[in-house]
């Protein structure tokens, strides 16, 4: 059964615009359960631009579903998930001066870091999950650190169907879809979870929530944005309803290749 994880960041970036105190993003994440969200996912950066501390800590005791925390993988942010344990821990790259995350992690060509980072969260019962690119390297190189999910980033997908016209048949967008399928398909023959997210919207979502064995989408931006006319947890149930409606028309997979009917 897919599911759906709603990142919250730009509720606290809507607060941190007058350094106050609402909108709040325990607020944020109740409206989204109640809305039929399976998770909480937040961004807790280096420079505190949205998310901050004690948000993810007032998250974690008051949530009902599980957090996912994005997090760069410093000594900082490792300690600070060692405290307070969320269910999962994504790892990203981040830069100081990037809008919103750019590409994925390059997880083939720090290795041996991450393997070090993988291992000190589950020490402390954290599933981890990379965020990558469509790429079978670094599919190959998650595997190799202990990852349990891998992310796929849907940003490529989602500005090619963006310039094409919202057309899921253009041959851009086509092409973008088979390596997601591609790098799904290789995420579940390693024994890890296939997981994608960013830049997914009410218009684009459906392709991707139909690929073979996608587990999670993780989905923000988009709706918060919705939230703003219809509500938060309107919008996160108009999402909900949007990627079940795909995911239940898709063959199901078994983890032999072989299809059947769900």
């Amino acid at each position: 059964m897919i599911e759906l994880g709603v990142n919250i960041d730009h509720v606290a970036t809507l607060r941190q615009a007058r350094r106050g105190y609402e909108p709040d993003p325990l607020w944020a994440a109740v409206e989204a359960h109640l809305g039929g969200a399976d998770g909480i996912t937040v961004h807790l950066r280096e420079d505190r631009r949205h998310i901050q501390d004690e948000d993810v800590r007032r998250l974690r005791e008051l949530v009902h579903i599980k957090l996912n925390m994005e997090m760069a993988a410093t000594p900082e942010m490792i300690t600070i998930a060692r405290t307070l344990r969320p269910e999962m821990a994504m790892l990203v790259p981040e830069g100081r001066h990037e809008i919103t995350t750019e590409g994925g992690l390059d997880v083939a060509g720090q290795e041996a870091l991450l393997t070090d980072t993988v291992a000190r969260l589950a020490e402390a019962g954290i599933m981890t999950s990379v965020f990558i690119d469509a790429e079978l390297r670094q599919v190959e190189a998650a595997a190799r650190i202990g990852a349990r999910v891998c992310e796929l980033h849907t940003g490529p997908y989602a500005h090619a169907f963006h310039a094409k016209g919202r057309d899921p048949e253009s041959p851009a967008v086509v092409a973008e879809l088979a390596k997601l399928r591609e790098a799904g398909a290789a995420i579940r023959d390693a024994g890890m979870r296939f997981n994608a997210g960013h830049a997914l919207n009410y218009f684009n979502v459906q392709p991707v929530a139909a690929l073979p064995g996608v587990r999670e989408l993780h989905i923000g931006h988009a709706i918060v944005s919705r939230s703003i006319f219809v509500g938060l947890r309107e919008a996160v149930r108009q999402m909900k309803s949007l990627i079940r409606e795909a995911a239940a028309a898709r063959p199901s997979i078994d983890r032999d290749g072989s299809t059947g009917p769900r």
